[in-house]
């Protein structure tokens, strides 16, 4: 029985031994995810989201405070220059020229009579001179008639000048009434209206806005902002990409017209007005769309080119030197070795290489994963 259990025991031993061997004496091992160096197009780019608006945008007001009678246009109506949009009560405004043209006619009517006055004066000055060269009267008398010419005179000049005078008030309230008329300034299509029949508006202290007018639909354009750290490699000319939420599958294009000086800050971050040109022949952009705008500030073609993962990968054993610069672990012999690059432009997701030891298709490292004995063996069951 002894020698049994003894011979047990010895199978144990053994059994033991080989499986400690398998589970602790393998070393682990590394599967590296790799991807090639090749030659793509690659195009930089910067981000920002932006607002569609009309090229120019007309605000039509009134000048004057009234009622409003008519409306002869709604949103989306197109209109041509001159033409006749709204009506203000004129009935006010023309008792105002019918009065002004009253006090014209009295203020010529006293001229007439200033100067009929005048031509009396004249006779009577002329009279008293010739007495008065014969000595037939005093000086007195020839004193007053030369008064009375001046007075006559003097009320001549003020006369005309009353006549002015109505004349410009005349003037005003004819300008007035044809204020009541509210007119197109541009060629365009209504794009707000403020106002409805019967409300009063006043133009006291400023110009109320009754009509807002875009002068052309078929020219647009976007007012983004771009972060100070990109602003830089933004130029007038360069070609813009965006997309709206109306139209998620279309991608429409542009051109930056102006980089505008004037910053502003928003959240702690200072950016800088971008306008870019956009053509809109179908009208399928309207005012007030969000624009997500794609600036593409540099464009290469068949450049060397490495996966954006590649910067970013360190073996995870790795106890050499210190590495500095941009290094890329290329895969030769199954290991991974640094090699130092010099970097040019990116898309995001692939880098181009300017200068390295690198060639066309070489596998660059981008990931890792450990593959292990230990780990297969460890969920395997001893026979014990």
């Amino acid at each position: 029985m002894k020698k049994k259990i003894v011979i047990v025991l010895i199978i144990g031993v053994v059994l033991f031994a080989l499986f400690g061997k398998s589970m602790f004496g393998s070393k682990e091992s590394m599967i590296y995810e790799t991807a090639q160096i090749e030659r793509r197009d690659i195009s930089s780019y910067v981000t920002a989201i932006g607002t569609v608006s009309a090229v120019t945008t007309v605000d039509v007001g009134t000048q004057v405070s009234g009622t409003i009678k008519e409306i002869y246009v709604d949103y989306n109506s197109t209109v041509k220059k001159g033409q006749m949009i709204a009506l203000i009560d004129p009935t006010t405004f023309e008792a105002q020229v019918e009065q002004a043209k009253a006090n014209l006619m009295h203020a010529k009517a006293a001229l007439q009579k200033a100067k009929a006055t005048l031509e009396d004066a004249q006779r009577n000055l002329n009279r008293q001179k010739l007495l008065w060269d014969r000595d037939l009267i005093a000086r007195s008398e020839l004193d007053a008639a030369q008064t009375n010419y001046d007075l006559a005179l003097a009320g001549v000049s003020e006369a005309e000048a009353n006549v002015y005078q109505a004349q410009a008030a005349l003037k005003k309230a004819e300008t007035d009434l044809g204020y009541t008329r509210i007119y197109s300034p541009v060629d365009g299509i209504v794009v707000s209206r403020d106002v409805d029949a019967g409300q009063t508006v006043a133009a006291s202290f400023q110009t109320p806005t009754l009509f807002t007018i875009a002068q052309d639909l078929t020219k647009m354009q976007i007012e983004t902002n771009v972060d100070e750290a990109d602003i830089g490699e933004v130029k007038e000319g360069l070609s813009v990409t965006f997309t709206v939420d109306a139209y998620p599958e279309a991608v429409f294009s542009g051109t930056i017209k102006q980089v505008r000086i004037a910053s502003s800050v928003v959240e702690n971050v200072v950016t800088y007005p971008v306008i870019i040109d956009v053509a809109n022949p179908d009208l399928m952009l309207k005012p007030g769309m969000t624009a997500n705008v794609t600036i593409i500030t540099d464009k290469k073609e068949g450049v060397l080119a490495v996966p954006s993962a590649a910067l970013r990968y360190r073996p995870s054993d790795y106890s050499g030197d210190t590495l500095r610069g941009k290094v890329i672990w290329v895969l030769e012999d199954g290991k991974p070795l640094p090699k130092e690059v010099k970097l040019g432009i990116t898309d995001g997701a692939y880098v181009e290489i300017l200068q390295g030891d690198l060639n066309e298709g070489q596998l660059v490292v981008i990931g890792e994963e450990a593959n292990s004995a230990k780990k297969s063996k460890a969920n395997r069951r001893t026979p014990f």
